[in-house]
């Protein structure tokens, strides 16, 4: 490729079967992309290649087990002869096994894999089988808590324009409820003191000033968040030179809905104010208070 000639930017959506990659490349196709579904895999070079003029669209291609002739080892063996031409990123769309169960009861479909077995059957037969792309992927987006207009906004961060520096989300999770699958870095916001058991706090979220004033006037929360900020605009420019596009940045209390809220906020606050892209995700903002997870500081009076 000579450098007067435009590189082609090639992204693969793939992943599990009622995940969302369907979504994701109508979304793509909607903002100019060129879209194919379930291309054979030995026309994948060919498709790429095509001469298209002067300036060429980006393309996303899904592909998953369905696509003839599939395998990770052919996938991954056909990537390698497309070279320099090609800007190419794989993006895996996953989901909970639970999730997708859930998913397809409730539209009545049948899991192409399924057979005449149950979905649960299907959707552990193709993770298994497809998994190990999981690790070759650029970037992976865990729909399992997602509305489709979050998924879209995702997408939007992540492709919606060119960039030349990473995609940084900062997210918030609950420990009770599982780590954040997909953090690169994730931080534990437990040690402060927990809104959780304030009656007049309980209710509201670290989205709200009164959780937010709270949590900022514990003694440990300003330099924590100092030394937190130092650390992450350290590394971003480190990830970003290792050939990292997308990073994500958690923080985790044990609901989910009080202390990891406001950092996460507060944080992205920070990164903004320093000229990065943000995106904020809260995972499990909407779930219910639940004493059963939280634990009171022996040493606190609760008001």
């Amino acid at each position: 490729m000579s450098g007067d000639e435009p590189q082609r930017r090639l992204l693969l959506v793939t992943g599990l079967s009622g995940a969302g990659k369907s979504t994701a490349l109508h979304t793509l196709e909607d903002w100019g992309w060129d879209f194919v579904d379930n291309l054979p895999l030995s026309m994948l070079e060919a498709y790429v290649r095509q001469d298209t003029g002067e300036d060429p669209s980006p393309m996303a291609i899904g592909i998953d087990l369905r696509s003839r002739g599939f395998s990770i080892e052919a996938l991954l063996a056909t990537l390698e002869k497309l070279g320099p031409d090609v800007r190419q990123e794989i993006l895996y769309i996953d989901c909970s096994s639970s999730e997708l169960a859930r998913r397809y009861d409730e539209t009545r479909r049948r899991h192409p894999f399924a057979g005449d077995r149950p979905a649960e059957d299907g959707i552990w037969l193709e993770r298994r089988l497809i998994e190990g792309l999981r690790a070759h992927a650029d970037a992976v987006i865990d729909t399992t808590a997602l509305k489709p207009i979050e998924l879209r906004e995702q997408l939007r961060s992540r492709y919606g324009e060119d960039t030349h520096k990473p995609v940084i989300t900062v997210a918030s999770f609950g420990f009770a409820r599982g780590v954040a699958r997909t953090a690169d870095l994730v931080f534990d916001m437990r040690f402060l003191d927990n809104p959780h058991w304030v009656p007049d706090l309980k209710p509201l979220t670290g989205r709200d000033k009164p959780v937010k004033t709270y949590v900022s006037a514990d003694p440990a929360y300003g330099q924590t968040m100092d030394r937190i900020e130092t650390l992450v605009v350290d590394l971003i420019p480190r990830y970003w030179e290792a050939g990292k596009h997308y990073l994500t940045i958690a923080f985790g209390c044990t609901g989910g809905r009080h202390r990891s809220v406001a950092a996460t906020e507060d944080m992205a606050k920070r990164l903004e104010a320093l000229g990065h892209d943000v995106s904020i995700r809260h995972r499990d903002l909407r779930s219910e208070p639940d004493d059963r997870y939280e634990k009171r500081k022996k040493d606190r009076a609760v008001s």
